[in-house]
């Protein structure tokens, strides 16, 4: 059921989204011919290109020398140009856009960065990916600006002033069945105080068996090898005792919940429900471990993204971004 809903969801979001289906935008070239690679989709034309990237449908035919009238061809790789129509390197860009990655080669200073990408200002990188100095790791993600938001690309969801309606809904509390921690509504009565006239009112005090789930609750979830009960890392630890990970890399986002300090939830398309997922920033090597809720609504704000996270999770992974570039590791 799970495969089936998700390759009718691929399929509109390919045919409305052509640049989403990128797992992150990662510039090319330098200064002053930057740009960005997009393999060509089913359906996709130079209009949806420029609808997508913001720009005019004829600059990308023009980068490219391919004659307009000719179209785009499936598989074929063009450059999509980056100007100051789709391109910001504000300080204030974040807002509302979609970041733009480069890939720190060997020995590559700060400074050198900055000078091949527009001269962007040095504060402007050292804000965008919480750097505290000039050192640079090889082969991290560094954001060097942000792609002004177009018709195909939506805009980064706000922080907590605007998260959408269906969203919100994925606290602990919503998917009983899938989450063994919360507080059983009605505890199993005592049986060690027989008297006969005045049974104990032990269901006053809901919060006391926190730890001990009744036996009788369904578990509607498929069996898994770990135990209900011990941190989340140990669970993921013998989930994937077999050596059996799947490995997936694309932008997060978040939602708000009101999960407890250390517990993280995340809601994905793929993993089954109570799966444990590893994410890990690779900007600075933080990562965390979060419980499979359900999967991602598929409402525009979402397209894309291939994780949502409690937002309990900016924190520990060293990120206050709205998008956020992240890998994952799951049972398969």
């Amino acid at each position: 059921m799970v495969k089936t809903f998700m390759t009718i969801v691929v399929g509109l979001v390919l045919c409305v989204a052509g640049a989403n289906a990128q797992d992150m935008l990662q510039v090319e070239g330098t200064t002053p011919d930057l740009y960005l690679t997009h393999t060509v989709k089913k359906g996709e034309t130079f209009y949806s290109l420029g609808r997508s990237y913001s720009i005019s449908p004829k600059d990308i035919a023009t980068e490219n020398n391919i004659s307009f009238d000719k179209g785009l061809q499936l598989g074929q790789t063009v450059k999509i140009p980056l100007n100051n129509n789709n391109f910001s390197q504000k300080a204030d860009a974040v807002t509302g856009n979609t970041p733009v990655y480069h890939k720190v080669e060997e020995k590559e200073t700060l400074y050198r960065l900055s000078l091949n990408h527009n001269k962007v200002p040095l504060d402007n990188i050292r804000h965008w990916n919480n750097l505290t100095g000039d050192g640079l790791k090889k082969d991290s993600y560094v954001i060097i600006g942000f792609l002004k938001s177009g018709g195909g690309i939506p805009a980064p969801s706000a922080p907590a002033a605007t998260p959408s309606a269906p969203v919100t809904t994925a606290p602990v509390s919503t998917p009983p069945a899938t989450k063994p921690e919360p507080v059983p509504a009605k505890p199993e009565p005592v049986v060690t105080k027989p008297e006969p006239t005045r049974p104990e009112p032990v269901t006053t005090k809901p919060d006391t068996p926190v730890a001990t789930p009744p036996a009788t609750t369904p578990a509607p979830e498929p069996v898994k090898t770990a135990p209900a009960t011990g941190s989340f890392e140990q669970i993921y630890a013998q989930q994937t005792s077999n050596g059996k990970v799947t490995t997936e890399k694309g932008p997060g986002g978040w939602f708000k919940s009101n999960a407890g300090a250390g517990k993280y939830y995340a809601l994905h398309n793929t993993a089954q429900r109570g799966t444990i997922i590893k994410v890990t920033n690779p900007l600075n090597g933080k990562y965390i471990y979060a419980k499979v809720l359900e999967s991602i609504p598929q409402i525009k704000q979402n397209a894309g993204l291939i994780i949502k996270l409690s937002d309990s999770a900016l924190e520990a992974l060293g990120t206050s971004d709205a998008k956020f570039y992240v890998e994952l590791n799951y049972e398969n």
